[in-house]
């Protein structure tokens, strides 16, 4: 089991880097968005990987927290750049 968590953490670490150079290149505040939307799914599916591995459910709630951050977060990014389209037309 070790060698396996050992494995998930490698390859989502690689992504999670990848995607945190996605969040500061850029280009726009939409790639920026995405990417962290990408990096929160990546951390919820470290950690229902270790729920699964380890077989407990305890980790429920953090999962919950972090799917809300990221809907949230992705409703007022649409919103702003919803607004700030509005405003240069």
């Amino acid at each position: 089991m070790n060698v396996l968590m050992g494995l998930i953490i490698i390859v989502f670490g690689i992504a999670a880097i990848l995607t945190v150079f996605r969040i500061i290149r850029g280009p726009s505040i939409l790639d920026r968005a995405v990417a962290s939307d990408v990096l929160l799914t990546e951390v919820m599916c470290v950690i229902g990987a270790e729920m699964a591995i380890n077989g407990h459910t305890r980790s429920i709630p953090v999962l919950l927290i972090i799917a809300a951050v990221g809907v949230f977060g992705s409703i007022a990014v649409a919103r702003y750049v919803a607004r700030r389209d509005n405003t240069t037309s």
